[in-house]
């Protein structure tokens, strides 16, 4: 007959367990507070309150924002930047790993070595902004798409998926006449739906969150991404002529605070929306569309 011995929480595991629920309540407090004041109504709020429930419902401060020309500009870009960079990021980024994958490619050694070599040493700042200016894309938003088209890590981690695939269904289908342009877009890119799906998420987290190459190559306020017109309201939201008049013969002045905490929940709405939906591919991993057996 056996005996299953229950453990008893030691001391460790009290400790462990409270230690871990305040840093839960660090994390998701300035959460609370964000939405709270940003649906405070403007006449019942007050500054520096601990708000964790708004006071009372209101929908002022997004009123405010969604009437402005720069926040809708800055949507747009940012809208612009993450689906275009998104695409051409996965597309160029399978491709180029699916061809390292290929040992008899001509050049496949220095190639490879240059992606690796890119993950010990950086160009750093002055040399990417010199190629984007010479290149002509200084104040376009195709600076962002240009500097964050692929990375050394995602073709990496995209080329060992790829390897993992059998390789016995791309010799059928060569035998089968299939070239080498259909083997990739009918055998590859089917069984590679877990990894797309996954850089998919990656990519446009990635473009989404833009905010440095940004502040860094668009000088124009009219071509500003959402993080860096977020990040001037935070700072100074008068610079952006956010807040300053009512629209629809509402002469109220939202205070300040409410339109910051606002804009930055407009801006992480997207990601909190889709993110649930594509975060299984994330724990479940990329080597999903691998075959076994």
């Amino acid at each position: 007959m056996s005996f299953v011995a229950s453990k008893k929480p030691t001391t460790f595991d009290y400790v462990n367990y409270t230690v871990l629920s305040l840093i839960s309540l660090a994390c998701v407090f300035p959460f609370i507070y964000v939405f709270s004041v940003s649906f405070t109504d403007p006449k019942v709020y007050v500054p520096l309150k601990f708000y964790l429930f708004p006071d009372q419902w209101s929908l002022s401060a997004y009123k405010y924002i969604l009437s402005t020309n720069s926040f809708l500009n800055a949507l747009k870009s940012t809208v612009f930047i993450t689906l275009v960079g998104t695409a051409l990021s996965v597309v160029v980024s399978f491709m180029f790993s699916y061809a390292l994958t290929k040992k008899a490619m001509p050049g496949r050694g220095i190639m490879l070595g240059a992606v690796v070599f890119t993950l010990v040493f950086n160009a750093g700042i002055l040399p990417s902004y010199l190629l984007i200016k010479q290149l002509g894309l200084l104040n376009s938003h195709w600076s962002l798409i240009w500097s964050g088209l692929s990375s050394a890590w995602s073709v990496i981690v995209i080329k060992s998926f790829l390897e993992s695939l059998p390789s016995e269904l791309e010799d059928s289908a060569r035998i089968d006449g299939c070239s080498d342009i259909g083997v990739f877009l009918r055998i590859v890119i089917p069984l590679s739906m877990p990894a797309i799906a996954a850089f998919t998420l990656f990519f446009a987290v990635t473009y989404w969150n833009t905010y440095f190459n940004a502040l860094i190559y668009l000088s124009d306020s009219k071509k500003w991404t959402l993080q860096v017109l977020v990040k001037t309201l935070v700072i100074d939201s008068d610079s952006t002529g956010v807040g300053q008049a009512g629209s629809g013969g509402d002469d109220r002045i939202v205070p300040q605070e409410t339109i910051r905490m606002a804009s930055i929940m407009l801006a992480m709405a997207p990601i909190l929306i889709v993110y649930p939906f594509l975060q299984k591919h994330f724990a479940k991993g990329v080597m999903l569309g691998s075959i076994k057996g």
